[in-house]
């Protein structure tokens, strides 16, 4: 009867401990070359966070990422942003296990933290934002992806053709 209750204990603690860290995962949708991928969260209690978005790249394009405090009420709403994280997500489910790493960068306790990858294959990838909401009320972050176009080899080198044949000429 004592190991029963000691085993509910451990099991009540573990679930409060794990009630206090914030997290959440949101998909975005596909990323297109030129136009901004909005995003943000809010991040309702004091404390710690990592919350996931999910999206989609297209082929041939080198992406941007930034996420940005966003102070609504000084002191009752702030985020200490500390690490933004880019990962390939191959199977388009998150966190089985499939992932990997591509690009991370941090700036701890920062308002603004970002990410510049050179071009990735298209398929499924994604961004872990991780910080403290430390306003009274919670945080609040903002954040965007942009996607540029990178040319392929071959227009490099049709371009170096062209030039050959206009020295020729």
């Amino acid at each position: 009867m004592k190991l029963k209750f000691v085993a509910a204990a451990a099991v009540s603690a573990v679930m409060l401990a794990s009630g206090a860290a914030n997290a959440t995962t949101t998909a975005l949708g596909a990323a297109v070359v030129g136009t901004p991928l909005s995003f943000g969260g809010l991040v309702p209690v004091f404390g710690p966070f990592t919350d996931s978005f999910t999206f989609s790249l297209p082929p041939n394009g080198g992406s941007g990422y930034s996420v940005a405090n966003f102070t609504l009420l000084p002191g009752l709403y702030n985020t200490a942003l500390t690490t933004l994280s880019l990962w390939s997500n191959p199977d388009g489910v998150v966190w089985n296990g499939d992932e990997s790493l591509i690009g991370t960068s941090s700036a701890p306790g920062g308002s603004m933290v970002g990410l510049v990858q050179s071009a990735q294959p298209a398929g499924n990838y994604a961004l872990t934002v991780m910080g403290v909401a430390n306003g009274t009320s919670g945080g609040i972050y903002t954040g965007a992806i942009s996607v540029t176009a990178v040319p392929e080899p071959e227009t490099y080198a049709m371009m170096l053709a062209g030039l050959a044949a206009l020295g020729f000429l």
